[in-house]
């Protein structure tokens, strides 16, 4: 029972306080308890003050106690605001300092992409922006004005333990009766459906196509303004619709809640009276039991429910996805045996300090996507010698990408081996090998950082640097401590083209410092065809000391690797040189005669011959 009530969302909330700011956390429950007990001792003055009138006695005192509470129930406030705003922040930044140290740690990116942990991942990332519910730093805020009126409530009904035992007891349960009859069908729980997050989502997704600036070219082109528009106001109107029909269910829960109140302040109020009447009850301690009576109803069901769901929703998930993401992401301990060596920091036959290419060798390889319904190879075999490049291309989904991806050891294959210089990957140390890769995805990074840090993160000889950039067709881009970013006031933005040579010189830049195998996928996509022909013969003779292999659509790239490799299915079907697979007549004959049909000129505008082919 304790374990549960303690893996409770709420309670694992309350868990974060200290961790985020132990000081802030202390302060925050002692204001807390502060601002809940002052209406009771308040309430304690005003009858003093009236006994003091009644029986002509001082007034001194009383009205130093009744000054000092209020002045203390206006100053605390604010106080404890700022505290609340001061904490939840902390708290907000403490739980982004654990996603990212949940996401970056594990070698693999299996965690990343496994569809059972995107739902908490949304909530985890998305929390603090205010679009799925109030940001931390006003949840902390609401759920401390909720606990207030909680601890506000319970020291009234202490105080008025002092007229009856049954009458406090009697409010308690009154007003207690809110949470559960209210919590059942509360306004969170229904609205947090299915039903609800999947049109939230759908909402979600036409404002950020309205706002974001990715999309704006075409919403323009298209004609789809007036469309995003119409389709965020539907289903924005459809969410608050499903919303409305939550609260509706309220209805009846709610009349009995006011039934079961009215009764139990009627029999209070009733004895009240019927004391005061009889004369058992003096006018100051009336006084001060009937406001206490009033304040027992602070701990009825208010905003804490819904407070403390949005604020332990992203903790909640975030300590979900903590143990989650470990295994999902790790990567298997290869074929050393228990009580084998250490895995080998660097290829066996590699120079000293981790130069020199290195030779691929994959056999009877075998991988699917965690939750995936296909597996992406089936028993591939393939060999790349070192020093050499290979080319792979075949149709969407054969595996280029997934190809490259395990080459780099960001996922494990489910069975078959990939050898490095005839060791096994999965006996070599991770991040050694790491080193030893230089990979340009069509997904490249960009750094709002200077363009000597985009090129090498890790650092590196500006000369090494220059070289790079220079090898990728970007030697007058901008100056070295140029920062990449509009949004400074010393940046600059680049096109997609320069960006990509400079994901490309992040590459070349690696192998300067010791990157053995380059991996490339679709590394020119973004450049026209002169310029992707002549940067890849760049490339070609930056690399030509280590071992490249280049993913892309585009034929003209490709014919300049040793050897052209076609994925099929999960398996090689052709392996070649481009002479050699073209006088075979196969697959790639036929990828590259249907994207040479789009040449029917023999020069383009510029002159330029298109033989590129």
């Amino acid at each position: 029972m304790v374990s549960r009530l303690l893996s409770r969302p709420e309670w694992q909330f309350f868990g974060v306080l200290p961790r985020a700011d132990r000081g802030l956390a202390i302060a925050w429950w002692v204001l807390l308890i502060a601002r809940g007990a002052l209406p009771a001792v308040f309430a304690i003055a005003m009858g003093r003050m009236v006994g003091a009138v009644q029986h002509s006695a001082a007034l001194g005192g009383p009205l130093a106690l009744m000054g000092v509470t209020f002045i203390l129930m206006q100053v605390l406030t604010p106080v404890h605001q700022a505290v609340s705003a001061n904490l939840g922040s902390r708290v907000a930044a403490y739980l982004n300092d654990e996603l990212a140290k949940a996401c970056v740690g594990p070698p693999g990116i299996g965690h990343l992409e496994d569809p059972k942990l995107s739902e908490d991942l949304t909530v985890a990332r998305e929390f603090d922006h205010g679009q799925t519910g109030p940001p931390m730093y006003l949840n902390v805020d609401f759920v401390a004005g909720s606990l207030v009126e909680l601890v506000g409530g319970v020291a009234s009904a202490v105080v008025l333990f002092g007229f009856s035992w049954w009458a406090p007891l009697v409010l308690v349960v009154a007003w207690s009766a809110t949470h559960w009859l209210l919590r059942e069908s509360g306004v969170w729980k229904d609205r947090n459906t299915a039903e609800v997050r999947s049109a939230q989502r759908h909402a979600n997704y036409a404002y950020e196509l309205a706002v974001e600036p990715d999309a704006a070219k075409e919403l323009r082109l298209f004609g789809l303004a007036d469309w995003t528009v119409r389709r965020f106001t539907e289903r924005r109107r459809r969410l608050f619709e499903l919303q409305y029909a939550a609260t509706r269910l309220r209805e009846r829960p709610m009349i009995w809640s006011l039934l079961i109140i009215a009764v139990a302040n009627g029999l209070v109020f009733w004895a009240l009276g019927a004391a005061a009447i009889d004369g058992r009850l003096p006018v100051d301690r009336l006084v001060v039991f009937a406001q206490v009576a009033i304040g027992v109803g602070m701990i009825a069901f208010g905003g804490l429910n819904w407070a403390l769901d949005g604020a332990a929703a992203p903790v909640a998930a975030v300590h979900r996805l903590e143990p989650a993401m470990a295994p999902a992401g790790a990567l298997a301990s290869g074929s050393l045996a228990p009580g084998s060596p250490t895995p080998s920091p660097l290829a066996p036959g590699s120079e000293a300090g981790g130069r020199g290419a290195v030779g691929i060798e994959l056999r009877g390889l075998s991988f699917g996507y965690p939750q995936g319904d296909r597996q992406v190879f089936d028993g591939l075999d393939l060999t790349v010698p070192a020093g050499s490049s290979l080319a792979v291309v075949g149709q969407n989904g054969a595996g280029k990408t997934t190809l490259a991806k395990l080459l780099c050891r960001l996922y494990d294959p489910d069975s078959g081996t990939i050898r490095v210089d005839g060791t096994d990957l999965r006996d070599l140390d991770v991040d050694a090998w790491r080193t030893r890769v230089a990979a340009v995805f069509q997904d490249f990074l960009k750094l709002e950082l200077s363009l000597r840090d985009n090129v090498a993160p890790a650092g590196a000889p500006d000369d090494d640097i220059r070289a790079a950039l220079a090898d990728a067709g970007a030697a007058d881009l901008a100056d070295l401590d140029t920062r990449l970013a509009t949004g400074y006031g010393d940046g600059t933005d680049l096109s997609g083209g320069q960006w990509q040579r400079v994901a490309l010189a992040r590459a070349l830049c690696a192998v300067r410092q010791g990157a053995g195998l380059v991996l490339l996928d679709e590394p020119t996509a973004q450049l026209d065809v002169r310029g992707e022909a002549a940067i890849f013969d760049r490339i070609l003779t930056a690399t030509r000391d280590v071992t490249t292999i280049l993913v892309s659509h585009r034929f003209s790239t490709v014919r300049h690797a040793d050897r052209i490799c076609v994925l099929e299915h999960g398996r090689v079907v052709e392996l070649g040189s481009h002479d050699e697979l073209m006088a075979l007549r196969g697959r790639y004959r036929t990828m590259f005669d249907l994207q040479a049909q789009r040449f029917t000129a023999e020069v383009d505008e510029e002159g330029l011959s298109y033989d590129t082919l």
